[in-house]
């Protein structure tokens, strides 16, 4: 499979100029023999993997990894963080022109930031359909303890091929699964913000989310049984997910409170280390945040829900969470100015019954843990070995990770029975 870059770039109904850098897509058996060609173009190529991900695609790789420079990741419980980009940055030559990450989210990552900062291109090569970030132009980082969308360079080229990653382990693949179903929310928080601040919104990059989404859903069950056309499908809808990234020129249409759930857990900031891939903690954080949206809506179809003002920062619950762990001042920066501090509660007031209406389309929340679960998902905090205890602090506190507005951090002004506000 091709995929048409044309779609995804040019004038827009938006009334915006999509931009795509990415200047081919193969998702395709024997797709990494097209590197023979795309090769000629670079005077020093470098391969950046991981053990795993070598071992992966070594056997249809094995002419590159015997005759192109190997920068192999190091280290216990590698991630997508400073330490890590500072291993590669100083095992990197200086001569490389070119990146070839070999890998899934987190070798993506690594290499799409040293991309950026050494001003070089990189082609992706997944090891597994695991994540929807291969064509993203931002990398999601731990720097310095707090998660952030670092600026990053999307990939020239990108090389899926089915032979490889079709072979992945299927917690990889359940973990790609999961990430794309996080999109429901993710969009709801989108539409939602358009709706009360005029947040730019682009229909054509909305919709091209939905089609991802839906489109993988159809194929679930031969996905689960590793059909190769089915798990193709699944690549290039997380794929697309990335193109619409690139298109919004950030991960807006693809990361909302779904994901703000998954970073706070990666912070440690109320619980240990989980050993978790991504989208599991995805997948867990959008069946908590189905279930809190659709009281939400309940309460409003009720006329139980009342507008308080939850503007301010909660400075005495952020003292005692981030703060015990030294990122109190980082919290406030990263939310600094203030998101909701212009916020009208009286427009809120008044969008409510049209929020409700949103909140109507999106899938229902135990229909969607049942989906996940047959599909070999993720959709419990047991499962990640987290008590549920932690479920009403992780609701709180998780919006602060990311300043992005989401019906989750709007919600801190909305009392309802069942509300975390009172």
């Amino acid at each position: 499979m091709v995929v048409e870059m044309e779609r995804f770039s040019g004038a827009c109904t938006c009334g915006r100029e999509h931009e795509i850098t990415v200047k081919a897509v193969w998702i395709e058996a024997g797709a990494v023999t097209k590197l023979d060609k795309l090769l000629k173009q670079y005077s020093f190529p470098v391969i950046i993997c991981d053990e795993n991900t070598k071992r992966a695609a070594l056997p249809f790789m094995k002419n590159y990894f015997e005759t192109l420079e190997v920068l192999t990741v190091t280290g216990e419980d590698i991630h997508a963080n400073d330490i890590f980009v500072d291993q590669v940055e100083k095992k990197l030559s200086e001569k490389a022109d070119c990146l070839l990450a070999v890998g899934s989210g987190t070798v993506h990552d690594l290499t799409r930031y040293t991309a950026y900062q050494r001003g070089i291109e990189f082609i992706s090569i997944p090891t597994a359909a695991s994540v929807d970030g291969f064509v993203s132009s931002v990398a999601a980082m731990t720097w310095h303890g707090m998660k952030k969308a670092l600026t990053a360079k999307a990939p020239r080229y990108v090389l899926a091929d089915t032979d490889i990653f079709k072979n992945a382990p299927f917690r990889l693949t359940a973990s790609g699964i999961s990430d794309l179903m996080g999109k429901y929310t993710a969009l709801l928080d989108w539409r939602i913000s358009h709706i009360l601040t005029g947040e730019y919104l682009c229909e054509a990059i909305y919709d091209l989310e939905l089609e991802a989404v839906r489109e993988v859903e159809l194929v679930l069950d031969n996905i689960k049984t590793g059909d190769p056309e089915s798990m193709e499908k699944l690549m290039y809808a997380l794929i697309l997910s990335g193109l619409a990234m690139q298109m919004a020129g950030n991960s807006r249409p693809a990361s909302g409170a779904e994901h703000h759930v998954s970073h706070l857990w990666e912070m440690e900031i109320i619980n240990d280390y989980i050993d978790a891939l991504h989208g599991e903690k995805v997948s867990v954080g959008l069946i908590l945040c189905l279930e809190y949206y659709e009281k939400i809506k309940e309460a409003v179809q009720a006329k139980t829900c009342k507008v308080i003002d939850g503007r301010a920062y909660e400075t005495e619950l952020l003292k005692q969470t981030f703060g015990k762990k030294g990122m109190y001042e980082l919290a406030l920066e990263e939310n600094d100015p203030n998101l909701m501090e212009e916020l009208s509660l009286k427009d809120l007031e008044e969008k409510l019954p049209e929020i409700a209406n949103e909140i109507e389309k999106l899938p229902d929340s135990k229909k969607m843990q049942k989906l996940l679960s047959d599909a070999g998902c993720i959709t419990t905090m047991e499962q990640l070995g987290l008590s549920e205890e932690k479920k009403e602090l992780t609701l709180r506190l998780c919006p602060y990770v990311r300043r992005r507005l989401t019906l989750l951090r709007l919600s801190k002004n909305l009392s309802f029975p069942g509300s975390l506000y009172g």
